[in-house]
């Protein structure tokens, strides 16, 4: 590529008034095109007919006389000539060699912000899978293996073959990964060639990631939960502080009463989490202007996720009706006397602000651990809430009351443990009758077979 000759000012640097005095401007053209540039404020007044004139005395430091904005529009001509001249050349690059996997990563991630308005916490994990090699993680000391980068950052996706995708996902493979960690590194390539095949992008003709093999994923595992009398249980442990270390010779009378507060607060999170379904990242921002004790519900319509909040997941709100325990739980945290005005967080710290999630997660643990509990995860309490309704309620009511975007994800709570009326209904199927046999009811017959 020929280098072009830097370009030359076609006129002098002029003044503008701005709202902190007078200031020197620079204008000149590349390839047709105008440039304007500021170059520093002017040592200058004006001479009462629109026009300027230079003061009297010594110019302060950081000031600028006419030759002196003039020598500093030259240097900003060249400086701005040499960074175009970088990037007509890279384009150049780019051009000759076509659009690398790393590029296109970059270009789908700021598609799925900007256009399809992918929850942060999406972002930031995908954000992970495709970290550069060295990567430091956000939290701890650790670094980023970079694999997906590493193997094919550098690769012109015109180039990259179902072969190359295929031997990347066998290495993960090799390096002892879940199927579903593999599979997830396969969805997000497809997705990523996917956005490169529209029109309004890059064309390609084919997706790589297609032909490649989908592992397979072992069932999910069976839904455990705590059963109401656990919760309760779980709650009481939080509330006497079980879970905190003992040591009140070194705590003062305020400082504990606080405490007392917080682990009040504690088991009443603990009650409503289990008892509305709602998720952690729900609870977190529900203020109080969202719970209506009197029509007995809630509105939920937002959510935190990776600490933005925001719709939630299923971008609809939704009305959680309120059981007696659950409502019970409202009124005692509104009885704590501060932070209950209507933009106030339900659950909130000593200063009103919202609980860190992680945080409550491990003090949740300890509060199982100290109740003599299995200790669950946080979100067990949501499958909890989704079980226990699924016993009384048809799928399509228990997906509303989660809010589930598909059934099908309902489904999984329905048979997560088996009601007491189940075994009533077996025994009922498989009774023997008092005249030997199992049935009095007549059945159809069988065709024998071959």
């Amino acid at each position: 590529m020929l280098l072009m000759a830097v370009p030359q000012p076609t006129s002098r640097p002029f003044i503008r008034e701005r709202a902190s005095g007078a200031f020197w401007y620079g204008k000149w053209s590349r390839d047709g095109k105008p440039v304007v540039r500021a170059l520093g404020r002017a040592w200058a007044d004006s001479d009462g007919q629109g026009g300027w004139k230079r003061k009297r005395g010594k110019t302060p430091e950081g000031v600028l006389t006419e030759a002196q904005a003039s020598a500093r529009m030259l240097e900003l001509v060249q400086e701005h000539h040499v960074e175009q001249e970088r990037i007509e050349q890279d384009a150049e690059e780019r051009r000759r060699r076509g659009v690398t996997f790393r590029e296109l990563v970059r270009e789908w991630l700021v598609f799925l912000e900007r256009e399809k308005g992918a929850k942060p916490s999406t972002l930031v994990d995908y954000g992970w899978m495709v970290a550069e090699p060295g990567q430091p993680h956000r939290r701890g000391e650790g670094r980023s293996p970079g694999l997906l980068m590493a193997a094919l950052g550098d690769r012109p996706i015109a180039e990259l073959s179902t072969r190359e995708i295929g031997a990347f996902l066998r290495t993960l493979d090799d390096r002892g990964c879940k199927p579903r960690t593999v599979n997830r590194h396969r969805q997000l390539i497809s997705a990523a060639f996917n956005y490169a095949m529209r029109e309004d992008t890059y064309a390609i003709a084919r997706n790589p990631a297609a032909g490649t093999t989908k592992r397979r994923e072992p069932p999910p595992a069976v839904l455990d939960f705590y059963e109401p009398h656990e919760v309760e249980t779980l709650a009481r442990a939080a509330e006497l502080g079980a879970h905190r270390a003992a040591r009140p010779d070194r705590v003062g009378e305020h400082e504990l009463a606080a405490r007392r507060r917080e682990d009040s607060q504690d088991a009443d999170l603990y009650r409503i989490a289990a008892y509305t379904g709602l998720r952690l990242g729900e609870l977190l921002v529900l203020r109080w202007g969202d719970v209506s004790l009197d029509l007995r519900r809630l509105v939920v319509h937002r959510a935190l996720s990776a600490g933005i909040e925001g719709p939630t997941k299923g971008w609809q709100a939704r009305f959680v009706p309120l059981s007696d325990s659950a409502a019970d739980a409202f009124v005692r945290l509104r009885e704590r006397g501060e932070f209950t005005s209507a933009a106030d967080y339900v659950f909130c710290n000593r200063f009103g602000r919202p609980l860190d999630g992680a945080v409550l997660r491990r003090r949740f643990k300890r509060a199982a651990a100290a109740a003599g509990l299995r200790v669950l995860r946080f979100h067990a309490l949501r499958h909890g809430a989704g079980s226990l309704v699924a016993r009384q309620a048809d799928a399509r009511w228990v997906q509303g009351f989660l809010g589930h975007s598909k059934i099908t994800t309902t489904e999984r709570y329905l048979h997560a443990k088996a009601r007491p009326e189940d075994v009533e209904r077996l025994n009922r199927a498989f009774a023997i009758s008092p005249l030997g046999g199992q049935s009095l009811e007549p059945t159809a017959a069988r065709p024998t077979e071959d």
